[in-house]
Formats: structure tokens, C-alpha cells, sequence
């Protein structure tokens, strides 16, 4: 069966922003800054929810372990740094979106101003939020790597998704594991996932 992610009109969350940084840790903002940092260099209208997981990707090492080993690491960041010339060409031309919509949503109801590249996909807004819904599960005030790596994975339409199977890793097993609790789960190599018992330094990708 697919999940997709449950999306609300704006009204109905408060007018929260996405990028909402009082319910993100410091790390999850973080990687927020650098995907919109991304989409703005990119030329790209909306932050999706690949701009998301490379920037996850990047900064986040217990992300990286949930996600694969480092052969599937650097090939799925093969594919991301290519977005430009890759998937990017097609991606620009539409609206990420899992329903029928033809024309791009106001950005405003979506964090930014009418026409300012820095708003959001439908996705990625609706990840956003439901990354802070599994942090309000677990009695946490604030999501972290993790959470949004879940729910990035979540709806089978996403670009994010698109872009993980394209690189071998399937999202239904990996799904699979996001969803078994924090510290039990391990990456494809079979290293347990604690969260704060890695050290790795971030990855810098072009």
C-alpha cells in the first residue's frame, strides 16, 4: 500500500511556515538554510523535497547511515549534484505535487512571497510539517534529520523518492526502517544508528 502525506491548507496549520525554525533542532534549520541556499543557485521556483535530501544528506550523518552504504551514498549524491543537467531540466518546467495541479501554487502559502524562488512545493511543505508531527509523537518540541528523512519518503510521488530508487535504494525499505525506533535501526552495512554516537564530518558536495 502507498502513503502519501496528509497536506493541509495553510489555515489550518496556524499559518506556520514551513521552515518554521521554533520547531526545528539547530541541525534540521541548518539544513533548511541549505536548501534554499540550493534552490535559489539552482534557479529552481520551489524548494522540493530533493533540494531537502541533499541538503540531509550533506550535513547529517545519521541520515546517511539510515540511508545506505557509501556506494549507494555516492552514487544517489551523483545524481543530486547533476541536477542541473539531469532531472532539474525536467523538474523546472513543473509543480511538485502528488495531485492534479497545473499551475504553480501562490508561494506565499508556503513560506515565501508571490514569485520568490525561496517558497515551497506542496511536498516539501507537507514533509515539513510532518516531521514535526513525528517529533510532537516521540514528546520532542523540535524535529531533527531523521523525522524529515521519514517523511520525505513517505509520499512515492516525490522527487526525493524519484531520486532514491533511480540510485538502487528502495524506499519501501527504508521506510521500513525509519519507522523502528530511534537507536534500533541500522544502515545497509549494519552499523547501529544512535543518534549523537557519530562523529562523521559533514560532506562537501559542490
Amino acid at each position: 500500500m502507498q502513503h502519501r502525506i496528509a497536506r493541509q491548507p495553510a489555515d489550518d496549520q496556524g499559518g506556520r511556515r514551513p521552515d518554521d525554525d521554533a520547531a526545528l533542532s539547530a541541525g534540521l534549520a541548518a539544513v533548511v538554510a541549505g536548501a534554499r541556499r540550493r534552490a535559489v543557485r539552482d534557479g529552481d521556483r520551489l524548494i522540493d523535497t530533493a533540494h531537502l535530501l541533499h541538503s540531509l544528506l550533506e550535513s547529517d550523518p545519521e541520515v546517511r547511515s539510515a540511508v545506505g552504504d557509501p556506494p549507494q551514498l555516492a552514487r544517489l549524491l551523483g545524481y543530486l549534484v547533476q541536477r542541473s543537467i539531469g532531472y532539474g531540466l525536467r523538474w523546472q518546467s513543473a509543480v511538485e505535487d502528488s495531485g492534479a495541479i497545473t499551475v504553480v501554487p501562490d508561494p506565499a502559502l508556503y513560506g515565501g512571497e508571490p514569485k520568490d524562488a525561496g517558497a515551497w512545493s506542496p511536498v516539501a511543505a507537507a514533509a515539513m510539517e510532518d516531521a514535526r508531527r513525528r517529533a510532537r509523537q516521540r514528546g520532542d518540541v523540535r524535529a531533527v534529520g531523521t523525522d524529515l528523512l521519514a517523511a520525505l519518503v513517505l509520499d512515492p510521488q516525490s522527487r526525493a523518492v524519484e531520486v532514491l530508487e533511480s540510485a538502487g535504494i528502495p524506499t519501501r525499505d527504508l521506510r521500513a526502517r525509519m519507522e523502528t525506533p530511534a537507536g534500533e535501526y541500522a544502515g545497509d552495512g549494519g552499523a547501529a544508528c544512535a543518534t549523537g554516537d557519530r562523529t562523521d564530518p559533514p560532506l562537501s558536495i559542490p
